[in-house]
């Protein structure tokens, strides 16, 4: 049996019931965490939990390699 479409075709203001101005103003105003993440990158992570594990991986192997400075070539210096 295939059920039939509960959709209106047209809804009224009244059929969403009393709203409240500026009921998550203050919510909102301290920041939000969510992130939209593109479908690709999404595919490749299951869950928050991976995603969060490779964000910490990778600003982990920032902080180690910001302290590595670049090796002058003898190229470089050749073209002095």
């Amino acid at each position: 049996m295939v059920k039939q479409d509960e959709l209106r075709k047209e809804y009224k203001r009244e059929d969403f019931g009393k709203g409240i101005r500026g009921k998550y103003y203050e919510k909102y105003k301290k920041g939000t965490n969510l992130v939209l993440l593109s479908p690709d990158v999404a595919a490749a992570f299951p869950d928050d939990e991976s995603v969060n594990n490779a964000l910490r991986n990778l600003m982990k192997l920032a902080k180690q390699t910001t302290g590595i400075k670049r090796r002058s070539s003898r190229r470089a210096k050749a073209r002095r």
